[in-house]
């Protein structure tokens, strides 16, 4: 089964909600709706980035999981931007899906 991952670029926190709620909040989210392999915290150039690696049968069942996480992530965070990848050997490509 391919792997997936879902990269949310992080802004301000929503009110009352502590910095270490948020990447549960992601990872309980796709665990909702598919296997999870990892999801992790990274800064990058001093943006906070959630990242939720998981997989999933085909590009548009990826996609569905993807906005959800998204859509549930941003009730703990803003969600500056967020994109969705696929694995293929070893790199990450983005996916295109059907509008």
């Amino acid at each position: 089964m391919p792997s997936y991952r879902v990269t949310m670029a992080i802004g301000a926190l929503a009110p009352g909600v502590t910095p270490d709620r948020v990447l549960p909040a992601a990872r309980t989210a796709a665990w909702e709706l598919v296997v999870v392999e990892a999801a992790e915290l990274q800064v990058v150039s001093g943006q906070a980035r959630i990242v939720v690696r998981f997989a999933a049968d085909d590009p548009e069942i990826a996609a569905q999981v993807a906005q959800h996480v998204a859509t549930v992530t941003a009730t703990t965070a803003v969600i500056n931007s967020w994109r969705l990848t696929k694995r293929d050997g070893s790199r990450w490509n983005p996916v295109r899906t059907a509008p």
